[in-house]
């Protein structure tokens, strides 16, 4: 296909079957960006696969710091959300499902740094952050301003943030399982 320049500024493509129409006119060439935006574009082309080289273990990385840190905290006793998270279900005893969440969490953080088999660690690690939002639904008063839940407290805050996590999780998962897959040797028949 060639498309040539008209008087109208606008461009007329040449290959087009003269039977249907003798000539196609096009949208109208549009002008170079600025050198700016041309430079920017070219940093960006260069930083970009720099990026798309260490996100996912820096994702991947993260994630485990904060599920193991928050873990620890959880079995060492000292962590600042027991009450919290205790009284969100009052129906468990909060003396062992502490520890033992701070346990699961610490085994979660451990598989997202490894980072084998991410999709099923995501998928508990989801599951588990769902259960954060109970303090939605059981300690409301908690988590928004005067019942309304467009303003959130401290708390509503932190547990809101973990939609950001959830997400990250998926992420992880979906980045790391891509770049896993590929690093695989073909298998011969």
């Amino acid at each position: 296909m060639s498309i040539e320049p008209t008087p109208s500024g606008h461009n007329t493509r040449t290959d087009v079957d003269p039977c249907l129409q003798a000539s196609v006119e096009t949208a109208p060439t549009l002008p170079r960006p600025p050198r700016v935006v041309q430079s920017l574009d070219s940093i960006e082309s260069w930083i970009a696969p720099a990026l798309r080289r260490i996100s996912a273990p820096l994702l991947r990385g993260s994630l485990a710091l904060v599920f193991v840190w928050f873990g620890a905290l959880k079995v060492a006793g000292v962590t600042p959300v027991a009450d919290l998270v205790a009284d969100s279900v009052p129906w468990l005893d909060r003396a062992w499902f502490i520890p033992v969440l701070g346990l699961v969490e610490i085994v979660l953080g451990a598989a997202m740094m490894l980072g084998r088999f991410l999709a099923i660690v995501s998928l508990i690690l989801v599951g588990h952050l769902a259960g954060t939002f109970m303090v939605l639904v059981m300690q409301p008063e908690l988590a928004f301003q005067h019942g309304n839940p467009m303003l959130l407290t401290t708390i509503g805050e932190f547990v809101i943030k973990n939609l950001v996590l959830a997400s990250a999780a998926i992420a992880a998962a979906a980045w790391s399982r891509q770049v896993w897959s590929s690093a695989k040797p073909a298998r011969s028949a």
